[in-house]
């Protein structure tokens, strides 16, 4: 399983958003601006957190973006399937038809692969960006503790 740059960056943006203080906005360029996103591209991914669920956007002069939820009920789960949709380590997982010996999801492989995609999932739901946040946090007080950083 490989996760593809507009995930990365939505991991980003998402993880900007909730160092904030709850219901602060920014406005698009701003965080492309700090996060170091392609604006074009922040735009491209927000449209889909947005569909999700997770980020609101407000319009006008004191437009931008705010998260639609509190960061801990926001999950790296959530941003992989907002961004990416549904993800499986292997086709046969989600389509039993596909496999090419005729197994029908009925294999050695097939029954390992699905406890590990069901652990990947268990442990991916349990990652929550207030943790990711208060993390963050620790490690940018370690790089530099006379700043502060939100």
């Amino acid at each position: 399983m490989k996760l593809n740059q507009a995930t990365d960056y939505a991991f980003r943006m998402i993880l900007h958003m909730a160092m904030l203080p709850s219901g602060q906005k920014v406005t698009g360029g701003v965080l492309a601006e700090q996060e170091m996103i392609p604006e074009r591209f922040l735009l491209k991914i927000m449209r889909s957190l947005i569909a999700a669920g997770i980020m609101k956007s407000f319009r006008g002069v004191d437009g931008g973006f705010a998260l639609n939820r509190e960061p801990k009920d926001i999950s790296m789960l959530d941003v992989i399937r907002a961004v990416e949709g549904d993800t499986y380590l292997q086709r046969c997982l989600y389509d039993v038809g596909s496999c090419s010996k005729a197994c029908m999801g009925q294999c050695a492989v097939n029954e390992a692969m699905s406890v590990i995609q069901s652990e990947l999932v268990k442990q991916m739901t349990s990652v929550t960006f207030d943790k990711l946040a208060a993390r963050e946090k620790e490690i940018l007080e370690t790089i530099n503790p006379c700043v502060s950083h939100a």
